[in-house]
């Protein structure tokens, strides 16, 4: 039977294994659980080293106080916060120019929409116009738009010249053209001094008449009385207007 010097040692080797166990098993439920501490000092280290960055940039430590106490963050710290706002800064960028890319697309320039035109001999397409600069310049241009669709051939005149009294006797009288040529009287129409320096910037003539035939000048009263003489009139009226109107000319017996 064992001694009672044995059993009292048995007894404290078992009371010792005991206190141990509870001691390990403490400290692993411990070290389970989160410190909630520790989160709030690596936030409050986060956030000052982040404001530390931008008010006074160079320190490598500094100290946010959370409630009555100070907490002190250093050089890695700022280094990590400073990186996590470089990524915020990414992220904000690339959201931006995603918005930006569904979009709806930006208006086409003007000159692309209006266009440049294009004409014989350096002239500019009257169908086709410029870039509208001032509203009393778009009502020009839209009021000589207008014109050129009465007819393929088109008389800038003006009621009181007889240079353009000549020209329009020989093509209203002397041919037959189909559809007849429209007349604009500049002196009587309300925007004809702008028209006639439209047509002087865009023709290179800035006189009256001006005859012209698809858009293109093809000169005044001289300029058709010289090809009616050379017959090459109506060559010249059907190159420029193609199938769009026929011309004859009338007999003399007429």
């Amino acid at each position: 039977m064992p001694s009672q010097r044995r059993m009292r040692a048995l007894l404290y080797i078992a009371l010792a294994g005991f206190i141990t166990l509870l001691f390990f098993t403490s400290r692993a439920r411990h070290a389970q659980e989160p410190d909630p501490r520790s989160i709030q000092d690596f936030y409050h280290k986060t956030k000052s080293a982040m404001e530390g960055s931008r008010i006074g940039g160079g320190s490598r430590r500094g100290q946010a106080v959370v409630g009555t106490q100070k907490v002190e963050f250093d050089e890695d710290d700022a280094i990590v916060a400073k990186a996590m706002q470089e990524r915020l800064r990414k992220a904000e960028q690339m959201a931006k120019s995603n918005a930006n890319a569904k979009a709806p697309n930006k208006p086409d320039d003007p000159e692309a929409v209006v266009g440049v035109g294009s004409s014989a001999h350096g002239q500019n397409h009257l169908g086709k116009g410029d870039s509208v600069e001032t509203e009393e310049h778009h009502a020009i241009l839209e009021e000589l738009r207008s014109i050129l669709k009465k007819s393929p051939i088109i008389i800038f005149s003006k009621s009181y010249c007889p240079y353009s009294k000549k020209a329009k006797s020989l093509l209203l009288g002397d041919y037959q053209i189909d559809p007849a040529p429209y007349v604009v009287e500049l002196d009587q129409h309300p925007l004809g001094p702008g028209i006639q320096a439209e047509l002087g910037d865009r023709t290179g003539r800035k006189t009256v008449p001006n005859i012209l035939v698809g858009g293109i000048s093809i000169g005044g009263s001289d300029d058709i009385a010289k090809l009616d003489q050379e017959e090459t009139l109506i060559e010249k009226i059907m190159s420029l207007a193609g199938k769009r109107l026929t011309v004859t000319k009338h007999s003399k017996s007429n």
